[in-house]
């Protein structure tokens, strides 16, 4: 029996890395929510800390905290606008332990407070579609574009 080429063992190693960094991420959009660190997030990819570490970086552009905190920001962008929740409850739902890296976080990555956010997607909600320029829908007529109309 004659062993598998160099070519087809590498190929069959990197899909299988590339199969456990997939692991790993649904991990972590599983597992937002909790307190979780590299040592649990690189042990469901069956891979050392380390080496995933840099795999992880290397695949996806990003650490898996940064990754991580991507997430979370997405989800507490999600119930701020839904409503409902406090500041303070979004942030401890998401996986934060601190209130202050929350909001410091969310201000980095959204470009605004969550509070002023929140606000912000009210405003745009309760304010009322804009008109569209009449010189604009007959622009666009001629060039063969037929508004949609309400």
């Amino acid at each position: 029996m004659s062993e598998p080429s160099d070519r087809l063992r590498r190929k069959t190693t990197t899909s299988d890395l590339y199969r456990r960094l997939l692991r790993a991420r649904r991990f972590i959009d599983d597992s937002y929510n909790m307190p979780i660190d590299l040592d649990q997030i690189s042990s469901a990819a069956c891979l050392s800390r380390y080496h995933f570490l840099r795999l992880f970086r290397e695949v996806f552009n990003r650490t898996p905290h940064q990754y991580l905190t991507e997430r979370r920001i997405e989800k507490a962008k999600e119930l701020l606008s839904e409503g409902g929740l406090t500041v303070t409850d979004v942030c401890f739902e998401v996986g934060f332990e601190s209130l202050g890296s929350f909001s410091s976080l969310f201000h980095k990555h959204v470009g605004y407070p969550p509070i002023a956010y929140r606000a912000l997607v009210y405003e745009r909600r309760r304010a009322p579609a804009r008109q569209i320029p009449a010189c604009f829908l007959i622009m666009n007529r001629v060039a063969g574009f037929t508004p949609v109309q309400d």
